[in-house]
């Protein structure tokens, strides 16, 4: 697997216009294959893409001491972050060429703290994508022991791409 490029500013980002040439699908694969740019926030937060499948997103990642709050754990944002990433990821999968789509909400359940730097498994996977509403759900595991740390569900919207 090749190493992710991270964009490092807005003109590294592919432009809407031509990614909305390409299905969610090809556009995912084409991040995890370095031929496009992961966004900047997967940097910041320490979290990288490491499957695409129709449907189904798998990021791998460990909250470092950047992401924990004053009582010394991982900050919940940081759990919300790479979840509604998973989630809205795979929604993406589904999406055809000449759509796109966004997070309307999200939601999500800390079943644990993932103490710093512990390696985990971040899912994201499709339940229903429709014409133009898409429900997913996302699981926060531990990458050794299964161990489950979060859960959470989306619900996107999809929506034509805009008109000149």
């Amino acid at each position: 697997m090749t190493r992710p490029k991270f964009a490092e500013s807005p003109d590294d980002l592919m432009p809407l216009q031509q990614a909305l040439q390409l299905s969610g699908l090809e556009f995912m694969q084409g991040i995890l294959a370095g031929e496009y740019p992961a966004p900047p926030i997967s940097k910041t937060l320490n979290f990288d893409l490491h499957d695409v499948q129709f449907g189904q997103v798998v990021f791998h990642g460990a909250p470092q001491f950047d992401a924990f709050n004053p009582l010394g754990t991982v900050h919940g944002g940081w759990y919300g972050t790479v979840l509604d990433s998973a989630m809205a990821c795979a929604v993406m999968t589904t999406v055809p060429k000449g759509k796109y789509y966004t997070t309307l909400e999200y939601k999500i359940n800390i079943v644990r703290p993932i103490p710093l730097g512990r390696r985990v498994r971040i899912i994201g996977t499709v339940d229903h994508s429709g014409r133009s509403t898409a429900v997913a759900q996302g699981r926060i595991e531990d990458v050794e022991t299964s161990k489950l740390y979060a859960t959470g569900t989306t619900t996107c919207i999809i929506l034509d791409a805009p008109t000149a």
